[in-house]
């Protein structure tokens, strides 16, 4: 198994309403699992090979909760990586050289039968977790904006958080109102001021890396 690491910033949305069932092992708000996310590469490695500012998107799709499988994926990686970078980032997001259960990426791989073929294209993102905002653009697929969640009768922002100390994504993320226009790839029509976080990613073949 190859050793890697990365250390990212996540935005993602999903069509689940705000703080998403499935953070507590429950079913979806609709039945089904539509979502979207990018995140970028602070500093990451795969083996000898260096992932630091390097970006990837991902759209995918279940007919019903996740752990049900039968669901689709497609993976979106920085046109500005080498054919090494490409690979090595192919492998993490693709669950493999990590262990069982480790990683999201591991899940979402183990639960889709159709995998679309990977894309090279041109990715931005921008992110401030602390103030719940972002976006991911990926050219002539998706783009994803995010903000924060508002007070139905004031308009005032509203903050929450999820922890989850033993989880394979994340440990704290921002909660966040995601909104979802796609182009290509799989189309996601129901991802309109729905859930979405905002996160710090340390991962590695083994999972959260925890400090």
């Amino acid at each position: 198994m190859t050793p890697w690491e990365i250390h990212a910033i996540l935005v993602a949305n999903c069509n689940c309403a705000y703080g998403c069932p499935c953070q507590f092992d429950a079913l979806p708000t609709y039945g089904t699992c539509e979502a979207a996310d990018g995140f970028q590469i602070e500093k990451g490695f795969y083996g000898g090979v260096s992932l630091d500012g390097l970006s990837v998107g991902m759209l995918a799709k279940w007919p019903g909760p996740i752990h049900q499988g039968n669901g689709e994926r497609l993976i979106i990686i920085d046109d500005q990586a080498t054919a090494e970078q490409r690979n090595a980032l192919e492998k993490i997001v693709s669950g493999q050289d990590t262990e069982e259960l480790a990683t999201i990426f591991w899940v979402i791989n183990a639960m889709t039968t159709t995998r679309h073929q990977t894309l090279y294209l041109p990715i931005k993102i921008e992110v401030d977790i602390e103030a719940r905002k972002g976006n991911v653009v990926v050219e002539g697929v998706f783009e994803l904006n995010v903000e924060p969640i508002k007070n139905p009768l004031t308009g005032k922002e509203h903050r929450a958080r999820i922890e989850i100390p033993d989880g394979f994504e994340f440990t704290i993320a921002e909660m966040a109102s995601g909104s979802l226009n796609t182009h290509s790839g799989i189309e996601l029509p129901n991802n309109i001021g729905t859930h979405s976080h905002l996160a710090e990613l340390h991962l590695n073949n083994e999972g959260i890396i925890r400090q």
